[in-house]
């Protein structure tokens, strides 16, 4: 079933063909983060996982090459400029280094003037990159510039699959890849003409934000095409907020792997987490990262699971594709529409959600209600 479900990623989802080069990446704990067993165990399968997709997918394509480097310590942060030599090639990578743009891509700190000069650079020798990464890494790159100027610029197909483990063979990855793509473009459709969204939860959740200007990105698995990028397993509706417009409160019931002691609410203030209630011990390991840059507070994401197999909620990767549930990020959007650069992006899942869309003239309609579509929409 493993080496089945691996080859598809290959020749099903991104569409590999025989002369084309493909990246896979996982990275391997650093001393001194503090893996419990179940963590540590499900990590060495992870990069278990990425060498055995690499010897398989040499295959189908004329170069595969596994890179394995050290753990970047949180999702959104970039990948090493190890991954970037590799997946650019060396020219680009000597023409950032030279303009002094390599150390602000990978701090999150470039500036618009700065990133346009980046642009040129990769798009200047883009025949060198890499076709496809498949990012079999723990800590996720989808919101990276890593990632964006590869999709964005190179044209190269990006599989993005932090957190996999074996048990989505049976579960999300079995989704019917039609199905799953069709249901997501119809529930996408339905938010055209949304100018803002509020969100409510039986178990407190109360959010409003605006997504004014901000298109909805899909999630179908469907890789085939220059610059496509999404999960494995896939299946969502999500925009990039506006910046600045989030009001509220979010109470977390889960982790994103494990299900939390108790709920821990978060106040939302002019888009920004402005305070942390709770007393599970995620309270203040969240503090402590929100602590390290006001851009990590950012509301940064809203999306809606639309995978049919998707079930399990201690694994954010499966958890945000639950059709029916939807999911908040913080952190990162620079790499999907938004504002906001940060070395940080991490997703949230809520259950039984209702949402009501508004639109430019006012007119409301709840798209969802206690997590059952509405008007027709399914």
């Amino acid at each position: 079933m493993i080496t089945t479900v691996l080859r598809n990623i290959f020749t099903k989802n991104l569409a590999i063909r025989k002369n084309e080069r493909v990246l896979v990446v996982t990275d391997r704990p650093v001393p001194g983060e503090l893996l419990d067993g179940r963590t540590a165990e499900q990590r060495t399968r992870l990069s278990c996982i990425a060498f055995l997709a690499a010897e398989i997918g040499k295959t189908v394509a004329r170069e595969v090459v596994c890179l394995e480097y050290a753990s970047v310590g949180a999702h959104g942060i970039e990948p090493p400029a190890m991954a970037w030599e590799r997946a650019y090639g060396g020219k680009t990578v000597a023409g950032l280094r030279r303009r002094r743009l390599l150390g602000r891509l990978l701090a999150k700190r470039i500036t618009d003037r700065e990133m346009k000069t980046a642009e040129d650079i990769v798009r200047r020798h883009k025949a060198d990159a890499v076709d496809a990464v498949i990012a079999l890494s723990y800590f996720s790159s989808s919101h990276t510039r890593f990632r964006d100027l590869l999709t964005r610029i190179c044209g190269t197909r990006y599989a993005s699959m932090p957190l996999f483990d074996v048990n989505m063979l049976e579960g999300p990855m079995r989704a019917d890849g039609k199905a799953l793509a069709a249901r997501t473009k119809k529930i996408a459709a339905a938010f055209a003409g949304a100018e803002s969204i509020a969100v409510k939860t039986p178990n407190g959740t109360d959010i409003s934000f605006s997504v004014a200007g901000r298109p909805a990105g899909i999630d179908t698995g469907l890789l085939k095409s220059a610059g496509a990028f999404g999960n494995l397993p896939a299946g969502e509706v999500y925009f990039a907020l506006v910046e600045g417009t989030a009001k509220g409160k979010l109470v977390l019931a889960w982790a994103p792997e494990r299900e939390l002691g108790s709920a821990v609410t978060l106040i939302v203030r002019n888009g920004l987490v402005v305070d942390i209630i709770g007393t599970d011990h995620y309270a203040l390991e969240l503090e402590k990262k929100l602590s390290e840059r006001i851009e990590n507070r950012n509301i940064a994401e809203f999306g809606i699971g639309t995978n049919d197999m998707a079930k399990r909620p201690e694994n954010i990767l499966e958890s945000e594709k639950i059709l029916g549930t939807i999911h908040i990020a913080l952190g990162d959007n620079s790499s999907f529409g938004g504002k906001v650069q940060a070395p940080f992006h991490q997703d949230f899942i809520f259950f039984r959600p209702t949402v009501q869309v508004i639109s430019k003239k006012g007119k409301k309609m709840v798209l969802m209600k206690q997590g059952k579509f509405t008007g027709g929409v399914l």
